[in-house]
């Protein structure tokens, strides 16, 4: 294994830049993996964009696939070199605090956020916590489980925990890199799937993606139509804008559920009497657990569901990031490296 390895990282607002480190030694609790590909998410954005300049220089990245070339603890009778292994934005649990003695280790405030207080992957090398890592099924790729690890169980396990039972109408707001894939679990889930975006460039691509129902907001009043299909039991809003999400609250049939995965600035502005009147709640959804990640990817196995993605060597990242940030890709990029094989 060589010594070095080259890696992107964010070392002011908005640069990127390529650069050589030192590969490190992991510690105990840690394994060293040489990356084969990682995706590019919208909440990079939250690390090459952040505004303090203490925050640099980082290496951005958490949707990781990699092979594990180093273990911290030799004794380790589960996680084994060589192993591919995936690592999503929550960078492993610390058993310590009261939300992890509660077995809520998606919620442990004390562990790292890949690619934001940690180092992620865009880079040949990474370290990650042993209780961060998902094994991954040799039935798919490293290029196609890497949009799964965020992407994909931030849009599985919210359905997965909405309430909603086989038959029920679930609308998916925003048709984008999570709306994308939410529209195929919930169409596998057995849901009466509506999906609300915007144009009608991509209402057959709803349908082919397993919409029943495509609401285009420029030509339609999105709440109005949920009425006509006699409400929502769930929607799901992938978008960052709360404003827009918020007026959606009306199309809930009484104790409906809002629940959003999109992270945005503005904040929910919902109705007291729509809120209290119907039963109806909002919920906010954060990935989940590596165990939970299995069964996002066990899932998709099983069912066939797949991110649109792009690929890109890891060294062009700057221009992935640019066509994410800029909504120019179809639908999630994915970096390479030179341990992936095609």
């Amino acid at each position: 294994m060589k010594n070095s390895y080259q890696a992107i990282q964010a070392s002011a607002l908005g640069k990127l830049e390529l650069v050589v480190r030192t590969v490190p030694t992991p510690n105990k609790d840690e394994v060293l993996i040489a990356v084969e590909a990682c995706g590019i998410c919208g909440a990079d954005a939250m690390t090459i964009e952040n505004p303090n300049p203490d925050s640099f220089p980082r290496i951005p990245g958490h949707e990781v696939v990699g092979r594990i070339v180093a273990i911290g603890n030799p004794d380790s009778n589960y996680w084994k070199i060589g192993q591919r292994v995936g690592v999503g934005r929550l960078g492993g649990h610390c058993n310590l605090c009261d939300e992890c003695r509660q077995g809520l280790f998606n919620l442990c405030n004390n562990q790292p956020i890949m690619g934001s207080t940690h180092d992620g992957g865009y880079a040949e090398m990474m370290m990650a916590k042993q209780t961060g890592l998902v094994s991954i099924p040799d039935e798919l790729s490293s290029v196609e489980a890497a949009p799964l690890l965020c992407a994909g169980i931030a849009t599985f396990n919210a359905l997965k925990k909405s309430g909603a039972q086989a038959g029920d109408t679930v609308a998916i707001f925003g048709i984008g890199g999570l709306g994308h894939l939410a529209i195929q679990y919930a169409r596998r889930m057995g849901f009466r799937v509506v999906a609300i975006g915007r144009g009608q460039d991509i209402a057959e691509l709803t349908h082919d993606l397993g919409a029943h129902i495509y609401i285009d907001t420029q030509l339609e009043n999105a709440v109005d139509r949920l009425k006509e299909l006699g409400k929502a039991q769930v929607i799901l809003s992938t978008i960052t804008n709360g404003e827009i999400s918020s007026a959606l609250f009306a199309g809930l049939i009484p104790q409906g559920k809002l629940i959003v995965v999109g992270v945005g600035k503005e904040p929910l502005v919902i109705s007291s009497p729509l809120l209290v009147g119907g039963e109806r709640t909002v919920q906010g959804s954060i990935t989940g657990t590596p165990y939970e990640v299995e069964k996002t990817l066990n899932f998709s196995l099983l069912t066939d569901v797949r991110a649109m993605i792009e690929t890109y060597p890891l060294e062009q990242a700057h221009e992935a990031y640019t066509k994410v940030r800029t909504g120019k890709v179809e639908f999630r990029a994915v970096l390479t490296t030179s341990h992936f094989a095609h």
